[in-house]
């Protein structure tokens, strides 16, 4: 195919002459197709002089082209005052562009406002930490305070002082992550707490009775990570101390909170169980098919289903003991809450790992 521009008929031109014939061309064109564009009206224009210079058969990109026609030797001083031209007509084509779309006269700096706004996408609570307002909304109506303390704890708060001395087998069960085993001064190591039950202790070390009070916060332990364990979770600890308080109170606060969260149909079941800072201690499930949405299409009543949803029991009297409270005078009652097994019932999710894959796909949903 002949070349659009025959530059140099013969290779026998010195370097300077083809060197000067190159930038004259280039020069010409990027001069003539700067003041046509100078004269465009408007967006139609421009296109049609964007096609003409810019395009893929633009006299510009052609004139890049013509490089296989030049000789060998003169080839770099050609592709640089190409490039060059072609360059200062794409640059001068934006900014011809933008003069054009640009408002004019007193609109130039106007906002119309009866355009839609840029939608901004907008997160959500997550599903724990809806559940922990949820339940510390359920008791702060029946008089608990919340309160919150550090996670990082000390044996003596997370251990000792709720009656699990270093030889108790309980602490096996606790599979707790170490941070400093042997502690500052040797005798009080820290720890990732395993429970939120310390801030019980540090409650009752502050205050006389009466106490009332929930700590939701997260714990951690060393476990293996199924759809049912994670190794970090959170809970919701509650204590109340006053005198004459009794397992009645304590059925009828925690059944009343199961009401709030489940409904007024759920029924509740307490069971004997064993934790080293009650006495006596107890399981309290919830029967899943009492229900008002688990029944069947007729609104039969379905199979009891009943479903552990916390561990509770009379504070043991060496933990009162322990804080200074008189025991004789003294009684309350503690419980602690999974919230992500509460939020896996409430919401039917089967894997605990759900809640902490950060898949938007799943938080979307709540």
């Amino acid at each position: 195919m002949q070349c659009v521009y025959p530059l140099f008929p013969s290779c026998c031109i010195r370097e300077p002459v083809i060197t000067q014939q190159v930038a004259a061309r280039a020069a010409q064109l990027q001069a003539r197709a700067l003041k046509e564009l100078s004269d465009v009206p408007d967006a139609e224009g421009l296109e049609a002089w964007r096609v003409s210079y810019l395009g893929r058969k633009g006299e510009a990109t052609l004139l890049k082209r013509s490089i296989t026609e030049v000789p060998p030797e003169s080839r770099r001083e050609f592709g640089q005052a190409a490039n060059a031209a072609s360059e200062a007509l794409a640059s001068a084509f934006e900014a011809r562009r933008t003069e054009i779309e640009r408002p004019s006269g007193d609109d130039a700096d106007a906002i119309d406002v009866t355009l839609p706004g840029v939608p901004s996408p907008i997160g959500s609570i997550h599903p724990i930490t809806s559940t922990v307002r949820e339940i510390c909304a359920a008791f702060g109506d029946m008089g608990f305070e919340v309160v919150e303390g550090p996670e990082v704890e000390l044996d003596h708060y997370n251990f000792e002082k709720l009656n699990i001395p270093k030889h108790h087998p309980a602490r096996d069960s606790f599979n707790t992550l170490w941070v400093d085993k042997t502690g500052e001064d040797g005798e009080r190591p820290l720890l990732l707490r395993t429970h939120t039950s310390p801030m019980q202790i540090r409650t009752m070390e502050k205050q006389d009775p009466p106490v009332r009070v929930i700590a939701p916060g997260k714990a951690y332990r060393y476990e293996a990570t199924d759809a049912t364990h994670e190794w970090h979770f959170s809970q919701v600890e509650g204590l109340a101390v006053d005198k004459g308080i009794t397992f009645a109170d304590l059925k009828g606060t925690l059944h009343e909170f199961a009401r709030r969260l489940f409904g007024e149909n759920v029924r509740v079941r307490f069971r004997c169980d064993y934790f080293p800072f009650v006495e006596p201690g107890a399981e309290m499930s919830i029967d899943w098919s009492s229900r008002s949405d688990n029944r069947g299409a007729k609104g039969e009543k379905q199979e009891e289903n009943w479903m552990e949803i916390l561990g509770a029991g009379m504070v043991h009297p060496k933990v009162l003991e322990g804080v200074g409270y008189d025991p004789a005078v003294y009684t309350g009652f503690a419980f602690g809450i999974g919230i992500e097994r509460i939020a896996m019932l409430k919401h039917g999710i089967d894997d605990i790992r759900l809640f902490y894959s950060n898949d938007v796909r799943f938080l979307r949903q709540f």
